[in-house]
């Protein structure tokens, strides 16, 4: 393997730690939207089919209120089953019975998320056109290689994300 300079060297390593510092967002994003979306609801199932909620006492929230300025419907259970349940201690302290603030895609969840895609794409075409610049100015068959590999590994993983954010796109 012909020698290769110093900047060859830090190039690729700051490729690849964008790359990585890409896929680690991408992956903490994606946790915390599906974390934000469970935890005011846990417990609760959603019945799409039916646009209700059903509590873990098996009784149904219904949507009372919808803006769709802030992309939100609002659901609430009947007040005099809420107040009646052994369960509403621990449930709520609302006298007006339970409510759950779904998100609908458009919404400020759905725009971080959006947020944190995009950024992760970013970082990703910026580690892709590192490496397209030392492709040309790389001497030697190997490391020319292996930047070409490593190359195309971000570019697969650049269509995923941008295919991704696409169907966001469309989604909203």
């Amino acid at each position: 393997m012909p020698h290769v300079s110093f900047e060859f060297v830090l190039a690729l390593a700051y490729a690849i730690f964008l790359a990585v510092l890409a896929c680690l967002l991408e992956l903490v994003a994606r946790h915390a939207h599906r974390r934000s979306l469970t935890v005011a609801t846990i417990g609760f199932t959603y019945h799409p089919e039916r646009d209700i909620w059903r509590c873990p006492e098996d009784q149904h929230l219904f949507p009372i209120f919808s803006d769709p300025l802030k992309g939100t419907v609002v659901y609430r259970a009947h007040a005099k089953t809420c107040n009646a349940c052994r369960s509403k201690p621990a449930c709520t302290d609302s006298e007006r019975g339970r409510a759950i603030e779904r998100k609908v895609p458009g919404s400020f969840q759905y725009g971080m998320q959006h947020f944190h895609r995009a950024v992760s794409l970013t970082l990703l075409i910026l580690a892709s056109l590192i490496l397209a610049v030392e492709v040309c100015r790389a001497s030697g068959f190997y490391p020319r290689a292996m930047l070409m590999g490593i190359l195309l590994l971000f570019s697969v993983l650049v269509i995923r994300f941008s295919s991704r954010l696409l169907q966001e796109r469309k989604a909203v």
